[in-house]
């Protein structure tokens, strides 16, 4: 895929504006024109050395699965029930699985990550919920055991907005040394 961030949004606004097709964060799906490129022009971007990143083709993957499965799907646990939740990627339209410059998107590190470590259950914030839904996809793509999953809610900032690393919000850590007990964190996320 070669269009710029700023390319998306000059192409949407042109032909779909706020009626453009959206992902579950509300990211404006990439537009399929890049499927329509000739290997040539590809090839040609790419000896030019232009900025792409390696969009996974959705609907060619779910297409490609559904021979072999009559739905994907994740466990969601709760305290209280285990639910089987029927996962929707096609939702998120093409995701990025690397970029030239990085070779790995979440979605593909987490996945791979998680298979590698033998990791069987993970624990996350409710933000990361639908993003469930591709990495299951990815997982069934690449073979891998999928983990049990369970969000739980996000404890929230005075403001209102989730607490995040990248806002140098409390962590963990800080709360613990702020005399904050593990049950009242555990109150927090809903535990």
């Amino acid at each position: 895929a070669f269009m710029s961030r700023g390319e998306i949004r000059a192409f949407i606004a042109e032909t779909g504006g706020r009626d453009w097709p959206r992902d579950p964060d509300g990211v404006p799906l990439y537009p399929p024109l890049d499927k329509a490129l000739p290997a040539r022009e590809r090839k040609r971007r790419l000896a030019e050395n232009m900025p792409f990143a390696w969009r996974l083709d959705v609907e060619a993957a779910t297409a490609r699965l559904a021979a072999g499965l009559s739905w994907l799907e994740f466990t969601d646990e709760t305290m209280s029930a285990t639910r089987a939740i029927e996962a929707q990627p096609q939702a998120w339209g093409d995701v990025i699985v690397a970029r030239r410059d990085i070779p790995t998107s979440y979605h593909l590190a987490v996945a791979l990550d998680d298979a590698l470590q033998g990791v069987s259950h993970v624990v996350r914030g409710q933000d990361l919920y639908s993003a469930t839904e591709v990495q299951r996809l990815l997982q069934e793509l690449l073979g891998l055991s999928p983990p049990r999953y369970f969000h739980h809610r996000l404890i929230l900032g005075p403001d209102g907005r989730k607490l995040s690393k990248s806002f140098k919000d409390t962590g963990l850590a800080a709360l613990r040394e702020a005399g904050v007990s593990p049950q009242d964190v555990k109150r927090l996320l809903g535990l």
